[in-house]
């Protein structure tokens, strides 16, 4: 992690973009009278769960009355006697 005030970030900014982009440092944290006030880090783009959607297609069939009431199921959550 590195460290620097807010004069120094502003004039090395294309320096500090080079360093995370060589992932030198994980994170450089912009400070104004001392006091840490901003953390800069490489962007990292969100995972895509594309891949996640029908992947049991064809593994199992859902019956037809699936949705249907049960009545033993119905006893366990207390809802009938």
């Amino acid at each position: 992690m590195c460290k620097m005030n807010v004069l120094e970030a502003k004039t090395n900014f294309s320096k500090i973009i080079a360093l995370l982009e060589r992932r030198e440092e994980k994170e450089v944290i912009v400070a104004r009278a001392g006091k840490p006030v901003v953390k800069i880090t490489l962007y990292e783009e969100p995972k895509s769960f594309d891949r996640i959607f029908g992947i049991a297609e064809g593994k199992f069939v859902v019956p037809d009355d699936f949705d249907e009431p049960d009545d033993e199921i119905a006893r366990m959550f207390g809802m009938i006697d």
